[in-house]
């Protein structure tokens, strides 16, 4: 059974030096801590699902090496793409034939 993963990427340093990321992904997990609820997103620097055969077309727009958020949560990561202009933004099903692990990072 596959899920729907989202998500938001672009450069590595956009995302991890440029942007206030950390302060934003710190109080989500806060948050979800104080509701009981389980973390449902990922700062992934290099992730391997952006090489995949599926999002080859969209993806090559990322500069690298990139990073990106992933969400199971869609609303989550339309709040990233709004607070973070400069993102692509999309959607991968995981596991599939190209996308064995959804939260894999290159070397």
């Amino acid at each position: 059974m596959s899920t729907t993963y989202y998500y938001v990427a672009a450069s590595e340093a956009f995302l991890t030096a440029e942007e206030p990321l950390e302060e934003v992904l710190r109080e989500r997990t806060r948050n979800y801590a104080e509701k009981g609820k389980s973390i449902d997103f990922w700062l992934l620097r290099r992730p391997a699902f952006l090489n995949s055969a599926e999002l080859q077309a969209t993806a090559q727009a990322v500069p690298r090496p990139a990073a990106a958020v992933v969400s199971t949560d869609s609303k989550f990561i339309e709040f990233m793409k709004l607070r973070l202009e400069y993102v692509l933004k999309g959607s991968f099903e995981a596991p599939s034939a190209s996308i064995t692990d959804p939260l894999a990072t290159d070397p």
